[in-house]
């Protein structure tokens, strides 16, 4: 089962090669998926390239492969492959550099009573009701929407790679921790950052900005760690689902000719 990270499309199950190659472990074999409608631009077709992330040197190759513009999805890393369109952009926020607008202050102040925590990548059936209810309030004709809690568990367990959950709660003062759960980031680890693999909040709570307040944190938490960047996947120029992916700045996206910095300030 390939699945994605928070507004991006699955790579689909029937794209896959329709019997178990075998290979090594340590050479990656590269397989292309069939066209299908593009989730992002309406009348445009997509196709993704993939391969296996299994084995001892699955976070090696992970870091490479997202340098090279590849997402992590359970134990497949793809990136698109469309004839004539280059529309998705891989992008990293620089954390160094990163200094939130008025709205996002706006917003951290909002969600001053949420605490996050990191933790092993454990699922449980409190992360799943709001996954749940998240996906039948935002993307209930997506690709996702037939994940049973089984699905759930293997999108979070699925992982040969450094892979961490966040959690966010709803706390009174003096309860860290303790609280009411809201939101949920699964992110993976890198050698230069965080990767925002998956994310997804209660749907009542949506004007806090929860999408926004993630990423603000997972901005935070990779300058605590002393990482350079925040991987958030891909950003579509015309498309509403990724367009706030481009607020974050400065950041660098994945052009032809290599990673280049917008958002000079």
């Amino acid at each position: 089962m390939l699945r994605a990270g928070r507004g991006e499309s699955p790579v689909a199950r029937q794209s896959q090669p329709s019997a178990v190659t075998q290979h090594s472990r340590d050479t990656p074999q590269f397989y292309l998926t069939a066209p299908s409608p593009c989730p992002y631009l309406a009348g445009k077709e997509e196709r993704k390239v993939f391969t296996h992330l299994v084995g001892e040197r699955a976070p090696e190759l992970n870091n490479i492969l997202t340098h090279g513009g590849f997402r992590r999805s359970q134990s497949i890393a793809y990136r698109p492959a469309c004839e004539g369109c280059r529309s998705c952009v891989s992008v990293r926020v620089l954390t160094g550099e990163f200094r939130p607008t008025r709205s996002m202050r706006r917003i951290m102040k909002r969600n001053a009573d949420v605490s996050s925590e990191m933790r092993l990548a454990t699922p449980t059936s409190e992360q799943y009701a709001i996954f749940r209810a998240y996906l039948d309030s935002r993307h209930r004709d997506g690709g996702m929407a037939d994940m049973t809690v089984l699905d759930y568990a293997m999108m979070v367990e699925d992982s040969h790679v450094e892979t961490r959950i966040v959690e966010y709660r709803r706390v009174e003062p003096g309860q860290p921790n303790q609280g009411e759960l809201i939101a949920v980031a699964l992110t993976d680890v890198l050698g230069d950052g965080l990767s925002m693999v998956y994310s997804f909040f209660e749907p009542d709570e949506a004007a806090r900005s929860l999408g926004t307040f993630m990423v603000l944190d997972h901005i935070a938490r990779a300058q605590r760690l002393g990482l350079a960047y925040v991987y958030l996947g891909y950003w579509v120029r015309g498309s509403g689902k990724m367009d706030y992916k481009s607020r974050f700045l400065p950041q660098e996206r994945l052009l032809p000719e290599g990673w280049a910095k917008v958002g000079l300030r």
